[in-house]
């Protein structure tokens, strides 16, 4: 007899009532069988039925109870003393007459609800669990058996005829609708070192490759670096104050020298169909608030997320209330990590208050705490509400302009002994904190979205995670040098991303970090270009990359093709703006003018933060490359014109204008998509990848078939400006 099945007798035998959780050992034997693999595929998604995990593994045990709302979200139990005949020992449910479920009575007079046993029997189990009898008469239960059990309802969502989910409600356990039978949590570990191995660590050490002179075509494995002058061209009698050079550089498709084959250290480079591992951390709101429909659409989105997870990613998932609570380790989404996953996730209520800081600490803490690294390491936030246990709000009713004490200091992006791990924090509908939300993003390098209508999470999810699936450079700096002696920095404009100068400001370094596949980044580097009539030709600047590779772990240092020239003639004409220069300046000027909007709104003048959008439009109007009907010019005037329709009155502002605005905000300063208001079309958009695109597009097919009723998405990309005279 199995030392769990000793432990439940022992329990029933002395009629414990218990209002605390209880952790119920189970020998290996006494655990259900994992589904072999061929009903284990989850190439579908997550049924959002009530069924409980049936896995005692890290600490999720199922026990018959009557749910108790806890201040976590998560229910506990109010345990009765029932007999060992109204027990199934396999699922610990109750197996009362009438509840649904038909009973099986073994040869050896052990009961078991029907399909609990036939799953055992179904996956090589010929003998009774409690006491280890082998039967001569097997249950089975017929494929028709499955089909009858269809979906539970829930919140009432109204599920499509063709959802592709729903397949996979078969091949999770049967949905369970005894209201007496929930998932509850033991005590934690107080080291958070249990996440699963890594398998196939790399024991390429840190290697150094190098590239000068960069040629077009032969960069699909390595960032591509562009630099473009404001003109071409600089009277020598002349000077030129604050003289702008842009800085353009785009990631490789893939990772690796490609077009070589073998980095310099002799060792080859990763194949165009591997990817970087990536651990995720999820932090999923609980809250009595997200009851219903909203919890629903969430654990639907999460199905989504763990789908497109591979064998070599892990996932943790953190759902909090006014506790938070690790529902698993860091653990690998192999088939039996997904469908452990999807029912922890599945198994989720919703009640009690809002603690975001306590989610961040534990999110900290799995990583922080873990034995094993992925290469890529990130953090999801979700919540719909404001934190109700750290944050304090002034007392005239305005809003607070920042929490940075929501963010532990180990994951703040400047600490010299930081994660580096970048939360992307998610908020929902009209009552989220989107200024705290917006902090927590800042402060850890991530992105900040707004989600305003429910249909959309799962969409804001997959946008996210396309990025994260897709990281191809690590740990990228830029160097920018002058060349001339007679040149000076005088500033680097580069959003969020540090940035410093040296003494003499000759040299300057931007910090970029991570970049997904084909994704692009601009930067703006000023100087004052003197009077010089000593020569034909002035050489501006010098651009210099270094970054790592996430897969091989190679160091790469590649210099741009050409140094930054302009030429200086005595006499010029009029000489053509780049219109690549003109386009990114207006990007900045919106950014700038969209932060001076936001600072009037928050102090009541929102007729004043309407002017300033306004006089933005008008002078991204006037500019040149809007003038030649470029893309992003576009795109930007009709952000301003969004923003000013959500800032048209108090009402407007607070439940919707105030997140739209900080989420564009987000975007514009890591040069990086977020999901915003009803859909992810919106100005964002500008910096989306074809990997986020392919994500989302994968998700709406999902949801509603082929073809979608929504536009497909498409990546932005450079914007193609019309042909500059010469």
């Amino acid at each position: 007899m199995g030392g769990g099945s000793k432990w439940i007798k022992a329990k029933i035998a002395l009629g414990l009532k218990l209002n605390t959780c209880l952790y119920v050992p189970r020998t290996i034997e006494d655990a259900p069988p994992p589904p072999p693999p061929s009903a284990r595929r989850f190439s579908d998604a997550i049924s959002l039925s009530p069924t409980p995990p049936r896995n005692s593994d890290y600490g999720l045990v199922q026990m018959p109870t009557t749910p108790t709302p806890s201040s976590s979200g998560l229910l506990l139990p109010r345990h009765s003393s029932n007999s060992s005949k109204k027990t199934c020992a396999i699922c610990l449910g109750s197996m009362k007459p009438g509840h649904g479920h038909a009973i099986f009575t073994a040869e050896c007079s052990h009961t078991f609800h029907f399909h609990c046993i036939t799953s055992n029997v179904k996956h090589g189990k010929q003998s009774c669990p409690i006491c280890r009898v082998k039967w001569k008469e097997i249950p089975c239960q017929s494929p028709a058996t499955n089909k009858s059990q269809g979906r539970v309802g829930i919140n009432n969502v109204s599920w499509p005829p063709n959802d592709a989910w729903t397949s996979v409600t078969r091949l999770l356990p049967p949905p369970r609708v005894d209201v007496n039978r929930h998932i509850f949590h033991a005590m934690e570990p107080g080291v958070f070192d249990d996440d699963e191995l890594i398998s196939d660590q790399s024991t390429v050490t840190d290697k150094t490759s190098s590239c000068n002179d960069l040629t077009v075509g032969r960069s699909t494995g390595m960032v591509e670096v562009k630099t473009y002058p404001e003109v071409s061209a600089v009277p020598k009698s002349a000077s030129h104050s604050n003289f702008t050079v842009l800085i353009h550089l785009k990631a490789p498709v893939t990772y690796g020298l490609q077009h070589s084959g073998i980095c310099e250290g002799g060792l080859p480079f990763p194949s165009q169909t591997c990817r970087a591992s990536v651990d995720l951390v999820t932090l999923l709101d609980v809250s009595g608030s997200m009851a219903g429909t909203k919890l629903a659409l969430l654990k639907r989105a999460m199905g989504f997320v763990i789908q497109n997870l591979g064998p070599s990613d892990r996932l943790s998932v953190i759902a909090f209330s006014s506790i938070a609570r690790r529902l698993f380790p860091l653990r690998k989404m192999t088939d039996n990590g997904r469908l452990e996953a999807l029912q922890a996730v599945n198994s989720l209520s919703a009640s009690g208050g809002t603690n975001i800081a306590e989610s961040l600490r534990k999110a900290a803490k799995v990583m922080t705490e873990r034995n094993w690294k992925n290469p890529v390491s990130s953090i999801i936030l979700f919540s719909d509400g404001q934190d109700t246990y750290t944050v304090r709000r002034p007392n005239d009713g305005n809003t607070c302009t920042s929490n940075p004490s929501l963010v532990p200091v180990s994951m703040h992006l400047n600490d010299a002994s930081s994660l580096h791990i970048p939360v992307h924090a998610f908020g929902f509908g009209a009552d989220h904190d989107a200024v705290s939300m917006h902090s927590i993003s800042e402060t850890s390098g991530g992105t900040f979205s707004f989600i305003e209508a429910e249909n959309v999470i799962q969409e804001a999810f997959a946008q996210c995670i396309g990025g994260l699936l897709s990281v191809v450079v690590q740990e990228l700096h830029v160097e920018v040098e002058c060349i001339n002696p007679v040149l000076h920095l005088s500033s680097i404009k580069s959003g969020s991303y540090k940035n410093s100068l040296a003494l003499d400001k000759r040299k300057g370094i931007i910090g970029v970090g991570d970049l997904y596949a084909e994704e692009e980044r601009d930067f703006l580097v000023t100087i004052d270009i003197p009077i010089d009539g000593s020569s034909d030709e002035m050489s501006l600047l010098k651009v210099r990359c270094i970054y790592k590779d996430p897969v091989s772990k190679i160091l790469v240092t590649l210099n741009a093709a050409n140094d930054v020239k302009i030429q200086r003639l005595i006499v010029t004409g009029p000489v053509a703006v780049s219109m690549e220069v003109d386009r990114q300046r207006n990007r900045l000027q919106s950014a700038q003018a969209i932060e001076e909007a936001r600072v009037a709104a928050e102090h009541g003048d929102l007729a004043s933060a309407v002017s300033v959008l306004e006089n933005s439009r008008r002078k991204l109007s006037e500019t040149e490359s809007a003038r030649a009907g470029d893309r992003l010019c576009v795109l930007l005037d009709a952000e301003l014109r969004e923003m000013q329709e959500r800032m048209a009155n108090l009402r407007v502002y607070e439940t919707s204008g105030r997140a739209y605005v900080l989420s564009g905000l987000s975007s514009h300063s890591w040069q990086r998509a977020t999901a915003r208001g009803d859909s992810t079309h919106s100005m964002s958009q500008a910096y989306l990848t074809p990997s986020m695109v392919d994500m989302v597009n994968q998700s709406q097919t999902m949801l509603f078939g082929s073809p979608s009723p929504r536009s497909p998405m498409r990546p932005t990309g450079s914007f193609a400006a019309q042909p500059q005279p010469r």
